[in-house]
């Protein structure tokens, strides 16, 4: 049975209405609600609506906090760091990229550190705010209350997945990438247990070190392995040590503070590309990749190739179209959060 589709526009006012009852302010409840709604449109419905419960959850318990602004802790101008002071993550994000879509405009770059925020989502939900300026972002994030993924050669756990994004504008729509340093993530490894399903493939290993395709084995002593697996996973690992400094480093919050609850360290960069070659020298050089990439020969009996983020756009655009699709799982999720809240939910 297909799931009803939601009116977009109606779904983020109920959303945003859950997070008023919550005790959020107008415009972290807007930032919250906007943002998740965005990570379904893409198509990342881990990090969507699926989320919105347990925000409410903190943000009623006291593990986010609902009020007052970030501590900024140094200001150079085109580098800003501040501590988040576990404030919704979505809100923290889009003013740290509103500061620095205007500084980037000045100095050609901007970069934003931010110490402990609480859970920012879905990374690609933030980026055409950049592209569809003709600016290039990057955005790294890490959970440094998490141990869940091993580094390479180990089975115990010691790092988070350790997600970063990128939006590359090009003279089509943006390339929008948005990956891990592990192979999965603790959010689809919970969502296929609800379910009572596995893996396509050995994306974690038991406490032994046996790699597996049962999400179950991660409540049992066992981690999410890092992305190049038990052949190259050395590339992943790499990868989530290089995010960690960016994010925990720079910021000066992370593991070493012992930190628990659901925290992230940020990093946000912009760049003008027309403070270096210039604009119409880098979508030259982006499009023409794209367009090669498109063009290049797929597998035999393989689907064209795409570019990161395609899909997301087109899911996007359909859903805009023809409302929103939620899984009956997210469904109930939310409406147990509005009986709770007493929150009335969309027609």
């Amino acid at each position: 049975m297909t799931p009803p589709r939601h009116d977009v526009a109606a779904l983020t006012g109920f959303a945003r209405d859950l997070c008023r009852a919550a005790g959020l302010d107008a415009e972290k409840a807007q930032a919250v609600a906007q943002t998740l709604v965005e990570s379904d449109l893409l198509g990342h419905v881990t990090h969507g609506l699926a989320l919105l419960p347990r925000y409410l959850e903190d943000a009623l318990s006291g593990g986010m906090t609902r009020e007052g602004e970030p501590e900024v802790l140094r200001d150079r101008g085109a580098c800003l760091t501040w501590n988040g002071r576990r404030l919704p993550g979505p809100w923290l994000v889009h003013k740290a990229l509103d500061i620095a879509l205007e500084r980037a405009a000045s100095f050609g770059t901007a970069t934003v550190a931010i110490a402990d925020s609480h859970h920012i989502g879905c990374l690609a939900a933030y980026l055409t705010r950049a592209t569809e300026r003709g600016f290039l972002m990057v955005l790294s994030s890490s959970a440094s209350a998490a141990s869940a993924v091993a580094p390479f050669g180990a089975i115990s756990g010691v790092l988070a997945p350790d997600p970063m994004a990128a939006g590359i504008p090009t003279d089509g729509d943006p390339i929008l990438m948005d990956v891990s340093a592990s192979i999965t993530t603790i959010n689809m490894a919970g969502q296929l247990q609800k379910a009572g399903a596995r893996y396509p493939h050995p994306w974690v290993q038991d406490a032994e070190g046996q790699p597996s395709t049962d999400p179950a084995v991660l409540s049992q002593g066992g981690t999410l392995l890092p992305a190049g697996g038990l052949d190259h996973g050395q590339k992943g690992y790499a990868w989530a040590l290089l995010n960690e400094a960016l994010t925990q480093g720079l910021s000066g919050y992370g593991r070493a503070d012992r930190p628990t609850g659901w925290t992230a360290s940020v990093l946000l960069q912009l760049y003008d590309p027309e403070a270096f070659a210039g604009q119409a020298q880098f979508l030259r050089q982006t499009s023409h990749t794209a367009a090669a990439c498109r063009a290049a020969t797929p597998r035999p009996g393989g689907p064209p190739v795409r570019l990161p983020g395609e899909s997301g756009l087109a899911h996007r655009r359909a859903a805009l179209r023809d409302g929103l699709a939620l899984s009956p799982a997210i469904w109930s999720g939310l409406q147990a959060s509005a009986a709770k809240l007493s929150v009335a939910g969309p027609a």
